[in-house]
């Protein structure tokens, strides 16, 4: 199973928990979970006028060996105009490139951060993968 929790937090608010949602899914083969500003096919939904985030911005699948793995959808633009950050457990944090892709450890955890490049707002998406 993938455990996600979200926050979306502004300046002013970074630290607080006030406000998070959670979504999960079982770790079978094409279970999907996505993370954007459409409600129709995002479980985890940000604000509808945080416009550095896509309308589909992550999406985490379940590959045919029940691992898990995080893709930073491309949008309709060239250029994002945010950051994604990746966090696993005892590690450094990397970016992650736009339109690219990375593996979660099984049994592991972390979190990934969207950063709006133009202001004080970020999505911070933290994630369990349950063996």
């Amino acid at each position: 199973m993938l455990e996600l929790t979200m926050a979306s937090v502004t300046g002013a608010d970074a630290g607080a928990t006030a406000g998070m949602l959670m979504a999960d899914a079982p770790s079978e083969p094409g279970a999907m979970l996505r993370v954007g500003r459409d409600r129709t096919v995002c479980r985890l939904v940000t604000p509808d006028d945080w416009l550095f985030v896509s309308r589909v911005h992550l999406e985490f699948l379940c590959g045919p060996d029940g691992s898990w793995q995080v893709t930073w959808l491309r949008g309709s633009r060239p250029d994002p105009s945010s950051e994604v950050r990746l966090t696993l457990a005892g590690l450094p944090t990397q970016p992650l490139p736009y339109g690219g892709t990375a593996t979660l450890p099984a049994g592991g955890s972390g979190e990934i951060v969207i950063l709006d490049r133009t202001g004080p707002h970020s999505v911070n998406v933290g994630f369990y993968h349950e063996v």
